[in-house]
């Protein structure tokens, strides 16, 4: 029989109080109400396996791992990457393009200075504020999740191209 087993808990089965990193602690897995459950016990608060036990085990508290924090983009940098994507015919790439133009506006490295239409399709047109030119892009008329998404996948590709 195998059992889905839930990661180790952060607070004592016993007590309620915090289990502290670097100690010992005693990991049982019970039968309650039908339920397969795991209940984790600092050492202070173990008085053994209780009698619904299934199982039981001990480990020590990792240590907490401080979450990797990314430094933020250079604003010359998201404008390498605007210019790169400049002749795109990806259509995936004309999103991350029009993202990224409305971010350096964010940014202050573009400037919108105004639409214009070739045909029927809609574009912006932004200037550089370090003497680039003026950029027609796009105007993709994404919804605010849809760019949301657009950042996300473009925050990590930016971190793991350019990191």
């Amino acid at each position: 029989m195998s059992y889905q087993v839930k990661p180790l808990g952060k607070v004592c089965a016993g007590s309620g109080e915090p289990l502290a990193p670097g100690t010992k602690c005693f990991s049982v897995l019970a039968e309650r109400e039908g339920r397969t459950v795991r209940l984790d016990y600092s050492a202070d608060h173990w008085a053994g396996p209780p009698e619904d036990a299934i199982g039981f085990w001990t480990a020590e508290i990792p240590p907490e791992v401080e979450p990797e924090r990314r430094k933020p983009l250079e604003p010359h940098e998201l404008m390498t990457f605007f210019e790169q994507l400049g002749e795109s015919p990806n259509p995936m790439q004309e999103k991350l393009r029009y993202v990224l133009a409305l971010l350096l506006t964010r940014k202050r490295r573009l400037l919108l200075d105004g639409d214009l239409m070739d045909g029927e399709i809609p574009f912006l047109r932004f200037v550089g504020t370090h003497g680039e030119g003026t950029f027609d892009v796009r105007d993709q008329q994404l919804e605010e999740d849809e760019i949301q998404q657009l950042q996300v996948q473009l925050d990590a590709w930016m971190h793991g191209e350019w990191s």
